[in-house]
């Protein structure tokens, strides 16, 4: 598998996706913000971080990268975009995502290992993971309070876009760490392509860390490509 892993000015979690990719036999690449070539990926990484400080809004700035414009296109005709953190932000800020990311409930940093429950098994990143499989994967945002309209939840609802939910250890929404609407951690587009969460599953996929949840989620993208789909 192709990935290609975007670096902004102020990402800081790009090395992390890149050390998991590669560990995992894949060819990683890292792509600066201000080129316009992806390298022919299969899956691209908008990685977590503070991009250009996160002046603005996050993500707001980002989004005129010029290599925005390519991963725009790219998951237009269909090619896989998994946006972490910052990532999701710049996400809905493209447009290739609905909704936004507000400040915390709690007007607070927050970093920690969390909870979230997988809600769908029908998209190429819980590919094979049974619905209701909790999962340990950390957090560290101060602006991942997830929000959108009614007519927008509703969508969310009706299409099956909503992939990840904030819970507690036995997978009730019982803990919601930022305010997050109806607990959302993650959610893809309409298409199934672009997939935006605030948790970081890549701090969660090594043998150097506590929590080896995250490698679900990889997982399910690499039998995705197998043909598990």
């Amino acid at each position: 598998m192709r990935v290609s892993i975007i670096t902004f000015p102020g990402s800081n979690c790009d090395h992390d996706a890149y050390e998991v990719f590669a560990s995992r036999g894949h060819q990683a690449s890292m792509i600066w913000h201000k080129d316009h070539d992806l390298m022919s990926p299969d899956l691209v990484i908008l990685p977590g971080g503070f991009s250009y400080g996160d002046y603005l809004r996050c993500g707001a700035l980002a989004r005129f990268s010029p290599i925005v414009k390519e991963v725009i296109d790219f998951a237009h005709k269909g090619g896989l975009v998994m946006g972490i953190c910052n990532g999701f932000q710049i996400l809905t800020e493209s447009g290739l995502l609905p909704g936004a990311l507000l400040m915390n409930s709690h007007l607070k940093f927050i970093c920690k290992h969390q909870h979230i429950r997988v809600e769908t098994a029908n998209s190429p990143f819980s590919n094979g993971i049974e619905p209701g499989t909790v999962l340990d994967i950390p957090i560290a945002h101060k602006e991942g309070n997830f929000f959108i309209d009614d007519n927008g939840l509703k969508a969310l609802k009706d299409n099956d876009q909503i992939l990840f939910r904030y819970c507690d250890t036995e997978g009730d929404f019982t803990a919601n760490p930022n305010g997050s609407l109806e607990n959302i951690a993650g959610i893809v587009n309409i298409k199934r392509n672009v997939l935006g969460m605030m948790p970081h599953p890549e701090r969660a996929a090594t043998d150097s860390v506590s929590s080896k949840d995250g490698r679900k989620i990889f997982e399910a993208i690499e039998r995705y490509f197998d043909g598990g789909n």
